[in-house]
């Protein structure tokens, strides 16, 4: 349960000035939810889930979303396709991927993730929710071969 600041402010108001006041277009045929600040859009062909998600500008994942999941890391593998925006992964390494849409999107489990710049960042991600990585042949760690 999120809870307000000494001032009264919801954890998440510090994203509300970046966020359309406009409504997300409605994907036909996908079920739409937010988890913290992301905004999410998931539809199914086959097996597979195909995702849009959106993060405000800002956004990091090991403010925002580690309290939520309660990982010290994203733990999720991600393949898929940036069409708008900017994001950075961060591995304990201390190796980054940068990604400017438009790009291919390949990242392994257990980084941490932000939004670069002042524009939000909006992932076209395919998944098979726990089973990603065997089922997309996607690496299972950062590593350096």
């Amino acid at each position: 349960m999120q809870v307000a600041d000494a001032l009264g402010r919801h954890p998440l108001s510090r994203y509300r000035r970046y966020m359309s006041t406009e409504p997300f277009e409605e994907v036909s045929g996908a079920r739409h939810s937010t988890f913290g600040p992301v905004e999410i859009d998931v539809g199914t062909v086959g097996e597979a889930r195909v995702k849009r998600l959106i993060y405000p500008p800002g956004m990091r994942w090991s403010s925002d979303i580690k309290p939520l999941v309660g990982t010290e890391q994203c733990e999720h593998a991600h393949a898929g396709f940036l069409v708008e925006g900017a994001l950075r992964f961060e591995f304990d390494d201390g190796c980054t991927l940068d990604y400017v849409a438009p790009a291919v999107v390949e990242v392994a489990p257990g980084h941490d993730a932000c939004v670069v710049g002042d524009d939000r960042a909006v992932l076209i991600e395919v998944d098979f929710a726990t089973d990603t990585v065997a089922r997309l042949g996607v690496p299972d760690a950062h590593r350096h071969d």
